[in-house]
């Protein structure tokens, strides 16, 4: 079945909807926050501006070139846009992937790092401080996931 134009409209709006809620959120935590500075908003939750020079959870930090993250991130979101052309069924989870990528390789140009600011913990213990790019990516790999194995059940 050929996708409406309704459907196509609304990618579109999610992921400008998600690059904006990511970059906007983003420009308010760089222009009000020092690095490593922490405001405690509920008892489990903190805001607080992290700059990440790795990947997820700050893996591979200062070992790998921002250009290089940037470049595998480039072949990433090809792949997936390939990868959506002939799949328009997963259309919403590869639009939240690809609206965080994006957001999130907009930092590396601009900061030759990824901002992290949402800081869930309990107690002592910290989930490591992550972002809304960081957010749509994972929420999006896990519906992909999810749908994806649903059909081969059901196939």
């Amino acid at each position: 079945m050929p996708k409406s134009n309704g459907t196509k409209y609304i990618n579109y709006i999610l992921f400008i909807f998600v690059l904006i809620s990511d970059q906007f959120t983003k420009f308010i935590v760089v222009n009000n926050f020092n690095i490593g500075e922490i405001l405690t908003l509920l008892p489990f939750f903190n805001i607080v501006r992290i700059q990440n020079y790795g990947i997820s959870f700050g893996m591979l930090s200062g070992t790998v070139q921002p250009f290089i993250l940037i470049s595998v991130s480039i072949v990433i979101i090809c792949f997936l846009i390939i990868y959506l052309r002939k799949h328009k069924q997963y259309s919403l989870p590869i639009i939240l992937i690809i609206s965080g990528a994006v957001g999130n390789i907009i930092d590396r140009v601009r900061f030759h790092s990824v901002i992290d600011f949402l800081d869930f913990h309990l107690g002592i213990y910290h989930w490591p401080a992550f972002n809304i790019a960081d957010s749509a990516i994972v929420i999006g790999v896990f519906v992909l996931l999810f749908v994806s194995n649903m059909e081969k059940e059901h196939a």
